[in-house]
Parts: C-alpha cells; structure tokens; sequence
C-alpha cells in the first residue's frame, strides 16, 4: 500500500536530496583537489553519506516530533517523525549515489568533473521537480537550486585547494 504524500514527506525529500548532493559532492571535490588517492575519496564519500544520512534522519525526527507536540501541547505518537526520519535517511543516501558514482568508475581526472555535473544536473531537476509539485514556477526555482548548490560546491573546490597536499 503506498502512502499518501504530505507537504512533509516533500520537504523532506527536496532537504535531503539537495543537502545529500551539495554536501557530498563539495566534500568528494574538495577531497579529490586536496590530492588525496580515489581509495581515501570514495573511502570518505561512503562513511559522509551514512553518517550524515543518519543525523539529518535524526534530525528530522526530532524536529518533527518537537513540532508536532509544540503545536499540541502535549506528548504525541512518534509515526509521523519515524516516518519523516526514514523519507530523509533513504533521500540522503541515494543522492549521495549521485556524486559518488563517477569516482567509483571513472579516472579520476574526469571524475571531479562528471559528479560536480551531474550534481548540479540533479539538483536543477530537484528545484524544479518540487516547483511543479508545488505550482510554482519550474525554470526559477531549478535554477536557484542549482546556483545555490554550485556556490556551496565551490566552498569544497576552494577548502580543497588550499588544502592541498604538497
């Protein structure tokens, strides 16, 4: 039986999605700047996506819990914080596949290249993905999504190159 999609299941796929693919892509191309092997890059990128999966479902729980006895005044059942923690964990986690891939099974001097692009790619679909869901307009919210990632990737491609190892 499939659930019903809420407003929270979105945002917590649109913040998951979009955090797991900014987040994980500046830290790989800041890893891979910084001069460090493809073993140590995908080693990082693998430990970062369940880690931090896990602490944004966290916080998603807590948040949606705290929220939701905020607006009660009371104690209240955990389903619906359960449930947003997993949306956010599964959404986390496949988006990390998304940067990671090409450092899996490219050479690496095409990798930083091809996962900062299809990053980028996935997070202007993401934006406007959610913008027709929620009827507003495709081509702005895409595009901001994506100049907002690439402002926050090129945080990692900077801390990266001053980090480099000599």
């Amino acid at each position: 039986m499939l659930m019903k999609l809420t407003g929270t299941h979105v945002r917590n796929i649109v913040f998951g999605v979009s955090d797991s693919l900014v987040s994980t892509v500046g830290l790989l191309s800041g890893i891979d700047i910084s001069g460090m092997p493809r073993s140590s890059i995908v080693l990082s990128g693998i430990i970062y996506a369940f880690v931090e999966a896990f602490s944004m479902a966290v916080g998603s729980f807590l948040s949606e819990q705290y929220g939701a006895e905020y607006d009660a005044q009371s104690e209240v059942s955990e389903k619906n914080s359960y449930v947003a923690g997993t949306v956010m964990f599964v959404s986390f986690a496949l988006a990390s596949l998304i940067p990671m891939v090409s450092y899996i099974f490219l050479p690496l001097a095409y990798a930083i290249w091809v996962s900062i692009t299809l990053s980028l790619l996935a997070l202007l679909i993401v934006g406007a993905a959610s913008a027709k869901i929620s009827k507003t307009n495709v081509i702005n919210r895409g595009v901001r999504m994506a100049l907002l990632g690439g402002a926050a990737i090129m945080i990692g491609v900077i801390v990266g190159e001053i980090s480099k190892i000599h």
